[in-house]
């Protein structure tokens, strides 16, 4: 089992930035790949970013690419999800999760790919 606790979130106001923090802890050895996801109220669970959690590769939404920079530091078992410029529709919880599948190369981003999950962070831009 991996557990994930997510922090940073906040109110901020649009144009601001937020780094999210997700600290993995448990069987952090079965983790491939974390996966960053955002679902405000009434809508889906979408993933925003994924990175390879060994190699560092990331993977990103067409719709934050640019703006969100996924990146993990392996000794602190850490994932960070910068996010610049923000935007009122950016106000979501914000979730991180691990995967345990085997590794097939890549990362993706829809919540299937993932088991584990945090309980949130909220991001509120206004």
């Amino acid at each position: 089992h991996v557990q994930l606790v997510e922090s940073g979130g906040g109110s901020v106001q649009p144009g601001g930035s937020l780094a999210l923090s997700c600290v993995a802890s448990g069987n952090t050895y079965s983790m491939n790949c974390i996966g960053w996801f955002h679902q405000a109220p009434g809508k889906e669970r979408e993933g925003v970013a994924s990175i390879a959690f060994r190699g560092g590769s990331t993977y990103y939404a067409d719709s934050v690419k640019g703006r969100f920079t996924i990146s993990r530091d392996n000794a602190k078992n850490t994932v960070y999800l910068q996010i610049n410029k923000l935007k009122p529709e950016d106000t979501a919880m914000y979730y991180c999760a691990a995967d345990r599948r085997p590794w097939v190369g890549w990362c993706g981003l829809g919540p299937a790919d993932f088991s584990y999950w945090g309980q949130g962070t909220q991001v509120t831009v206004s």
